[in-house]
């Protein structure tokens, strides 16, 4: 599949690149941005994927996570695809909300319309997306970690739970953990996915732990949480998807932090812990 250089940016003797190419999965153009820091050796290089939250676009993580010098040292391609697919003809929310639509794919297959023909982020994400990277950057395929924040940290986990042969590694900053039992998630999964809540257990990270078809990751998980997050108590249900990881025995490590909250100070700042712990993983 062809992609098209949309514009290129140095940052720490490695390239920021925004792309864009025809989406199959989505039916519409998509955008993503990629940092590919100086080569190390002439083998391929590991390869984190990010996803981003509510509102947020394939620039966002770029832009604000602080990543590409730690990104650099260790010799890690950052992946940052947009959070939704846009265009003229994609629906988008009649009242134009932040939490449903263009900006707020959820990361999920959407199987109502008109959400169907375009809403098919975790195909993309899972299929589309990967191949088009290993395809056309050096991208080691079998070094591949996911991680995210918020909606995006839904996604690292659900996707990264239920796809142990792509993603080596899971992290996440302030992850909607039981969008069942949330007014973002109740939104979104009833909205794309219909009335029938046994289809929303495949996006719930909170389920997936305790689905016995799915294979516990052998490495840890970690999560970062802000205490003066202002959508902790209401969306997230941290200690909740804690106690549920305990009973099961699933290697999460969530780690909580006095005086931050939801938003790219809190991500920058643990921004470098999170690389390093894919890089236990990835860099091998």
């Amino acid at each position: 599949m062809s992609i098209e250089l949309l514009k290129e940016e140095k940052a720490f003797g490695g390239l920021i690149k925004t792309c864009s190419h025809e989406s199959s999965v989505n039916n519409c153009v998509m955008q993503f941005s990629i940092y590919l820091p100086p080569k190390i050796g002439s083998d391929k290089m590991p390869l984190l994927t990010w996803l981003s939250g509510l509102t947020c676009n394939e620039e966002t993580f770029m832009i604000k996570a602080g990543a590409q010098r730690v990104a650099s040292e260790l010799g890690i391609i950052l992946v940052a695809p947009d959070t939704s697919p846009r265009g003229d003809d994609v629906p988008d929310d009649e009242e134009k909300a932040y939490d449903f639509g263009l900006g707020a794919g959820f990361y999920l297959d959407a199987n109502k319309e008109p959400w169907k023909q375009n809403y098919n982020m975790y195909s993309y994400i899972t299929q589309e997306l990967p191949e088009i990277i290993y395809n056309n950057f050096p991208a080691d395929s079998n070094r591949h970690g996911i991680f995210g924040h918020s909606m995006g940290g839904h996604g690292a986990l659900t996707i990264g739970l239920k796809n142990p042969e792509i993603y080596k590694s899971i992290s996440a900053f302030a992850p909607i953990c039981n969008p069942k039992n949330c007014p973002w998630g109740l939104k979104a999964l009833s909205s794309y996915l219909g009335d029938d809540q046994s289809l929303w257990n495949a996006y719930d990270a909170n389920e997936l732990i305790l689905d016995d078809s799915i294979k516990l990751p052998e490495n840890e998980i970690l999560i970062d949480q802000g205490l003066s997050d202002e959508f902790l108590e209401r969306e997230l249900n941290i200690d909740r998807f804690e106690e549920t990881c305990k009973s099961n025995n699933a290697k999460v490590n969530i780690r909580r932090h006095a005086g931050y909250g939801h938003g790219y100070y809190f991500i920058s700042t643990f921004m470098e812990d999170h690389l390093n712990h894919h890089a236990k993983y990835l860099c091998k």
